[in-house]
């Protein structure tokens, strides 16, 4: 926890050399970046407990090297894209208490890596 506000700025997608983003239990808000899909290097991205708003970009599926996504309590819309089943070193995926809808798509639950998946859908 920083107390940090505002939105994640596109410029964060830059930053190539990142191992980790941990923005959690913030009070950022807006979209996720599209931008974070140049992080290749990321293994971890942790945006829980924040405002973010909007859909779970595709994008996010070109973070290849990503083990933890952590996304939970936020206000998130939409679908989980297909997208992050091409996340093949994804360990846990913490997406709950948002406003997504499911189910879970069967590209993500096909992950053999996948330990840890919590998810609440709206019906």
């Amino acid at each position: 926890e920083n107390n940090l506000t505002g939105e994640i700025p596109d410029e964060v997608g830059n930053a190539i050399a990142l191992n980790h983003v941990d923005l959690t239990i913030n009070s950022i808000k807006g979209r996720i970046p599209t931008k974070l899909e140049n992080l290749t290097e990321v293994v971890s991205l942790e945006l829980g407990s924040n405002d973010l708003t909007g859909p779970i970009p595709s994008e996010l599926g070109l973070m290849i090297s990503l083990q933890l996504v952590s996304l939970d309590t936020n206000s998130l819309t939409g679908t989980v894209p297909t997208e992050l089943g091409q996340l093949t070193e994804l360990v846990e995926l913490w997406l709950q208490f948002n406003d997504l809808i499911g189910p879970l798509p069967s590209e993500v639950n096909q992950l053999t890596t996948l330990r840890i998946v919590a998810t609440t859908f709206e019906q």
